[in-house]
């Protein structure tokens, strides 16, 4: 009789040796292909105009008809480094910001994984980057590398505070120059409202006065009550006269 469950055992490694292998070759596609796809994606920030300054100075070539170059000063190095480490920081910053926001967009399907593949490949750059600036300060100066950063997000935050300045100064002349215009235009309106009610006024006062001199005009007559006491007085006395005749 065949033994069935001594040929199950080989068929069983065969199998599982296939599947993995299948496996692995579907892994390494689809690294292949994602490696391959990053390569080509867009780069998440524009060109380093810093670094591409820097490096120029660092490797200046001779003018024509001189064999050497003319060495650039220590200081204008350190200089452009600055700048250098300044835009660095900047980066940093924005890549700190993106990165929450973008993975949860990115769990919630709203955006694709090529997104998400350029924001890595542009935080392993920020993170070579960083290195070659701190490479770059040692050898210009000793132990430079570890204050570097420092100095840069100083003027990072300098840069911040003059550009929030300014904004809020343009945006003060801006209010002050509306408000003259509005201080003008309710000026203009309170004196044609003012002139328009003086001519009211006076003529109300005018007829106010016609009135009352009409009121004070009223003529008394003779025999009113202040002669008529005159006259009896007049009598009494007469009588009076009369009696002391008698």
């Amino acid at each position: 009789m065949v033994d069935l469950i001594g040929l199950a055992i080989p068929f069983a490694y065969l199998g599982l040796l296939v599947g993995s292998l299948a496996t692995f070759s579907s892994l390494y596609r689809k690294r292949k292909a994602s490696g391959s796809r990053s390569t080509s994606l867009e780069p998440w920030f524009d060109s380093h105009i810093q670094r591409n300054i820097y490096l120029s100075l660092l490797h200046l070539e001779p003018q024509p008809g001189q064999d050497k170059a003319t060495p650039v000063p220590d200081s204008v190095l350190k200089a452009a480094l600055l700048q250098r480490a300044a835009e660095d920081i900047r980066r940093i910053l924005a890549i700190r910001g993106a990165k929450q926001p973008l993975s949860q967009l990115l769990q919630r399907g709203s955006v694709g994984d090529d997104l998400w593949q350029r924001f890595l490949r542009a935080e392993k750059e920020m993170e070579a980057e960083l290195r070659d600036v701190v490479e770059e300060a040692n050898a210009l100066a000793t132990n430079w590398g570890q204050t570097i950063f420092q100095s840069a997000n100083e003027m990072v935050n300098n840069g911040t505070i003059r550009e929030r300045v300014a904004e809020l100064q343009a945006k003060g002349r801006a209010d002050r120059e509306w408000w003259d215009k509005e201080r003008e235009s309710i000026s203009s309106k309170f004196m044609q409202e003012l002139n328009g009610e003086m001519p009211a006024r006076a003529s109300k006062a005018a007829s106010t006065g016609a009135g009352n001199s009409d009121e004070e005009a009223v003529p008394i007559e003779a025999g009113g009550p202040a002669a008529g006491g005159s006259t009896a007085g007049s009598k009494g006395g007469t009588v009076k006269k009369r009696k002391g005749k008698k």
